[in-house]
C-alpha cells in the first residue's frame, strides 16, 4: 500500500536577493521618493564592495592611535616620500560651478536652513549631513529630500507659525554635500551581504549613495556636478577608499570618470602629515583641501590626551588660529594645495552676529573680518562662514586680496617650510581658568541637549557650536582631570568638582517640557568623566538615543527590505 501525502505544499516567501539593504526605520512622508528600490540597490552595491575595506581602515586608525599614545609621534611618511617629492602631478581641480569659492556658507539640510543657504549670496553651500546635523532618521532622509527638491528648484517650506520660505535668489550657491565620516553608522538601515551576514549600514555610504544616485545626473545637466566634502580622514588610504567609491559610482551611473569632485577636510592631526598623499590618492576627483580647525583641535586633544602635561591645551578660547601649531598647519595646507593645483579653503570662525545685541554684533563682525583677512593674506582661495550676515565681511576681505581673480593658486608659498616639531609644539603659555572649565561643561551639555532634540548647529553665548566644538569642550575636561590640572585660581580639576558643576547647571538651567537635559548630562558624564575615553561623543549618544530600534514602532512606520531590483515587505 502506497501512502500519498495529500496536504497542500508549504509555500515560503522568496528570500531577498543579496546583497540587500533592509529598512528598519519608519517610512514617513515622501521617504519612498528617496528610499527607492533602485537607490537602495546602489547603496547595497556600495556596501558589498566597500564595507569590508571601511572596517580595515577603521582598524588601521585604532592601531595608529595606539602607537601615538605609546610615544610614537606622527611624522611625514617615509614610504610615500616619492609622492611628496614628485613635481609631475596635479589634482583635477575645480569642477563647473566651483571656480570661485571665496565665501562658503555651512549649515544643516533641513528645509528652512536649505532655503536660507540658497538665498544667502554665498558662492558655495556646504550642505552638512555630518557635524551640523543631528542624525535623527528624519534629518537623514529629510535632508536628502531637501537637497532633491533644491536641486530641481522646487523647494518650499512653511513653518508652524505660518511663515513661508522660498528660494528667491537669482544665482544660488554651488552645493557641496558633506556625508558622515567613515566611523559613523546608520542604524535605521541594515546591510546583509551575500553570505547572509547583517550589520548596521555605513553612514558615509548611505549619505553619499542616496545623494549621488538621485542627483548626480541632474546636477550635471544643470551645469554643476556631484560635489562632496570628505570629513574625518586620518590617512591617505582612507582617501584612496573614497576614490574607489567615486570611480565605481561613476561607472555604475554611466558618468565620465572625474565627474565627482571632492574637497577633503584636514581636521585630524594624522592627516596634517599626509596632505600630499591625500591629494594624490584623490587626484582624479579632487578639488582642494579645507582647514577644519575645530575638529583639528579636538583631534590633537584626543591623540595626545594621555601623553603628559606638555600636550595639555589651555581654555578653549585661547587656542586661536594665530598660535604657533595652528599657523604651521594652515600655512602648510596652503603651500601643499597650491603646489598641486588644489584650492585651499579656510575654516569657520565660531563668532556669529546677534541682531538684538549691537555690541555683540559689532564684536562678531570685527572678529570674523580679522580672521578672514588673515586667511586671504596667507593665500587661501576661500573661506567658511556660519551665518548669512557674515558673508559681506568675509567677501570684503577676500575681494581685497583676490580682486577679480577666482583664486590665488599662483601663490606657491615657497617661504613655508613646516617641520614635524612645529605641528606638535602645543606651547601657548596660558593656563586653565575656572571660567574655562565651567564654560566647557555648559557648552557641551547645552549642545548635547539640542543634538538629542534633532539640532546639530546651535548658537550658544554668541558662538556657533556644532559637534566639533562640543568635542573640544568634553575632551578638554577629560584630559584636564587625568592630567591633574589646577586652574589659575587654584581649583583642582577633579571628577568630583566637574560632577558638581554638572549638578549646578541642571539646577540653574531653565527647564521646559520635552527638554533633554537629564539625558544630555548623562551623556556628558559618560564621555567626559568615565575612565575610558570615548573616541566620539556622538557615537555613544547616537547608539543610546537616536539609533535604537525598539522605539521606532511608536512612529507607526512601515518597514521593508529593498533588495536589488525589487521590494519585499516584512
Amino acid at each position: 500500500m502506497t501512502l500519498i501525502d495529500t496536504a497542500p505544499p508549504t509555500i515560503s516567501a522568496p528570500e531577498p536577493m543579496l546583497p540587500a539593504i533592509r529598512i528598519v526605520g519608519p517610512m514617513r512622508d515622501r521617504f519612498e521618493q528617496i528610499l527607492t528600490p533602485d537607490a537602495l540597490a546602489f547603496v547595497a552595491q556600495l556596501h558589498e564592495l566597500f564595507a569590508g575595506p571601511r572596517y580595515d581602515r577603521l582598524a588601521a586608525r585604532l592601531r595608529h592611535g595606539y602607537e601615538i599614545g605609546n610615544g610614537h609621534d606622527p611624522s611625514f611618511r617615509d614610504d610615500t616620500a616619492r609622492i611628496r617629492e614628485r613635481t609631475d602631478w596635479r589634482v583635477a581641480g575645480a569642477g563647473p560651478g566651483l571656480e570661485n569659492r571665496r565665501v562658503e556658507i555651512t549649515g544643516p539640510t533641513d528645509p528652512r536652513m536649505t532655503i536660507n543657504a540658497l538665498n544667502s549670496g554665498a558662492n558655495v553651500w556646504l550642505a552638512d549631513q555630518e557635524d551640523a546635523t543631528s542624525p535623527t532618521w528624519q534629518n537623514v532622509i529629510g535632508g536628502q529630500l531637501s537637497l532633491f527638491d533644491a536641486i530641481r528648484e522646487q523647494l518650499e517650506f512653511t513653518a508652524e507659525n505660518g511663515k513661508r520660505y522660498a528660494v528667491t535668489a537669482e544665482h544660488t550657491p554651488t552645493i557641496v554635500m558633506r556625508p558622515r565620516g567613515w566611523h559613523l553608522e546608520e542604524h535605521h538601515l541594515t546591510f546583509t551581504d551575500r553570505h547572509g551576514r547583517t550589520m548596521a549600514a555605513s553612514g558615509s555610504l548611505v549619505d553619499f549613495g542616496l545623494y549621488m544616485f538621485h542627483n548626480a545626473r541632474e546636477l550635471v545637466a544643470r551645469g554643476r556636478g556631484p560635489y562632496f566634502y570628505l570629513p574625518k580622514i586620518e590617512q591617505a588610504e582612507e582617501a584612496r577608499l573614497w576614490d574607489q567609491v567615486f570611480t565605481f559610482s561613476e561607472q555604475y551611473l554611466d558618468l565620465p570618470h572625474g565627474t565627482i569632485r571632492a574637497t577633503v577636510l584636514i581636521e585630524t592631526l594624522p592627516a596634517a602629515f599626509q596632505m600630499d598623499e591625500i591629494l594624490y590618492e584623490l587626484r582624479d576627483h579632487c578639488a582642494g583641501l579645507n582647514a577644519g580647525r575645530w575638529d583639528y583641535i579636538f583631534s590633537i586633544i584626543k591623540t595626545y590626551r594621555g601623553r603628559g602635561s606638555r600636550f595639555v591645551l589651555p581654555d578653549r578660547n585661547e587656542v586661536t588660529m594665530t598660535v604657533g601649531f595652528m599657523r604651521a598647519y594652515t600655512e602648510l595646507l596652503v603651500k601643499t594645495c597650491h603646489r598641486r593645483g588644489a584650492y585651499a579653503i579656510g575654516g569657520m570662525s565660531a563668532f556669529i552676529p546677534n541682531r538684538r545685541d549691537p555690541e555683540a554684533n559689532r564684536n562678531a563682525l570685527e572678529k570674523v573680518a580679522s580672521d578672514k583677512k588673515r586667511e586671504a593674506t596667507d593665500g587661501f582661495d576661500g573661506t567658511w562662514v556660519a551665518h548669512p550676515d557674515l558673508i559681506p565681511a568675509a567677501r570684503a576681505e577676500f575681494d581685497a586680496v583676490l580682486g577679480d581673480a577666482p583664486h590665488q593658486l599662483t601663490r606657491q608659498r615657497g617661504d613655508v617650510n613646516v617641520q614635524p616639531r612645529q605641528l606638535l609644539d602645543l606651547t601657548i603659555g596660558r593656563g586653565v581658568t575656572d571660567a574655562g572649565v565651567r564654560g566647557n561643561v555648559e557648552v557641551a551639555i547645552r549642545y548635547i541637549e539640542a543634538w538629542l532634540r534633532g539640532l546639530g548647529a546651535v548658537a550658544i553665548n554668541n558662538l556657533m557650536e556644532d559637534a566639533a566644538t562640543a568635542e573640544i569642550s568634553r575632551s578638554q575636561i577629560w584630559q584636564w582631570i587625568r592630567q591633574d590640572r589646577v586652574t589659575e585660581e587654584g581649583t583642582a580639576i577633579t571628577h568630583g568638582y566637574v560632577d558638581g558643576l554638572v549638578d549646578e547647571m541642571l539646577q540653574s538651567v531653565e527647564r521646559t517640557d520635552g527638554d533633554r537635559f537629564d539625558e544630555a548630562a548623562s551623556v556628558f558624564r559618560d564621555v567626559a568623566l568615565s575612565g575610558t575615553f570615548a573616541p566620539f561623543l556622538t557615537t555613544k549618544a547616537y547608539a543610546l538615543y537616536l539609533g535604537e530600534t525598539p522605539s521606532r514602532a511608536r512612529d507607526g512606520g512601515r518597514r521593508g527590505v529593498m533588495p536589488r531590483g525589487g521590494t519585499i515587505r516584512t
